[in-house]
């Protein structure tokens, strides 16, 4: 699932103009769309083309039709998907459209319509939504993408690569949400020098750089398998070194007097730990430094 790119129009007016939307007069309808975040423009589109109103919105490979169902499907058409991702400025600002795509990436179970909702919302408004808090779907919307921008930031903070004998650094990840696709502009530009790939194991797609370019990469696995064993055998023969400095110098800038789990796990919580060499058991025991001299007794003479 890719965003869809379009000219900087940083020097635009946040609103152009509301033309408000049309009637949803016809008998309501179950769509379904192809998964992709250009495939639900396409469906908001189409609600909107055939005046239907979404009874549900569901992704075609997953989708359940009930009893008395009356499903619609209409095949992505990349220009038209274009056409209302452009259209939106018309009745939102640019922050208030990526948090539309940010909500896609979060994965929830109602985020289709919750989407469509807020999109309808907007067009029917003369004002400006995005600080609604009046209305549950505002509120929704602005937790989930408050949710997906902590995921972000902590994936940038605390993915650790290791080096493997043909030289790509790679990284295992299992976020809480879909956030490969909000990451990959801040590791590209990070790490512009080297080959390096993120896989996502939960989503079984990943991010790979070869000095030119950032694409999506799919792996098929016959079983699943643990990133350990998928790197142990390719790994560079210096990487347990470098896993043992990173742990040494971790050690010793470290303050026990200062210790403060609680605070400790506020900025740097559980379910992260997995991915950092600094939280994995040690090999070697720790030795604190023994760089200290002994206080020099005064020397007192009587005479």
């Amino acid at each position: 699932m890719k965003p869809i790119r379009r000219p900087c129009t940083a020097l635009a007016p946040a609103v152009v103009r509301r033309t408000g939307a049309p009637t949803l007069t016809a008998v309501p309808l179950d769509y379904t769309y192809d998964g992709t975040f250009e495939g639900l423009l396409m469906v908001l589109f189409t609600v909107y083309d055939w005046r239907a109103a979404p009874n549900s919105i569901q992704p075609e490979a997953t989708a359940q039709s009930g009893l008395f169902a009356q499903p619609a499907h209409r095949e992505t058409d990349e220009t038209l998907a274009a056409r209302v991702w452009d259209g939106l400025l018309r009745t939102m600002d640019q922050e208030a459209r990526a948090r539309l795509y940010h909500v896609f990436l979060s994965e929830d179970l109602e985020r289709e319509m919750l989407i469509f909702r807020y999109v309808d919302l907007a067009l029917r408004s003369d004002r400006d939504i995005s600080e609604n808090y009046a209305n549950a779907d505002v509120r929704r919307i602005q937790r989930l993408a408050q949710q997906m921008f902590r995921e972000k930031h902590r994936m940038e903070a605390f993915v650790r690569f290791e080096k493997t004998t043909d030289e790509l650094f790679h990284a295992t990840i299992e976020p809480d949400f879909d956030v490969l696709p909000l990451i990959a502009a801040h590791f590209t530009k990070r790490y512009a020098d080297q080959r390096w790939l993120i896989y996502d194991s939960r989503r079984h797609y990943g991010l790979y750089y070869d000095l030119t370019r950032t694409d999506v990469v799919q792996f098929e696995l016959d079983k699943p398998q643990k990133a350990s064993d998928l790197s142990a055998t390719v790994l560079d023969e210096r990487e347990p070194l470098f896993k043992l400095l990173w742990q040494s110098y971790f050690d010793h800038v470290n303050i026990p007097e200062r210790k403060n789990l609680k605070l400790h796990r506020r900025h740097m919580p559980l379910r992260y730990w997995k991915y950092l060499s600094e939280k994995q058991p040690r090999e070697v025991r720790f030795e604190p430094i023994k760089n200290k001299r002994p206080p020099v007794e005064p020397n007192l003479r009587l005479e």
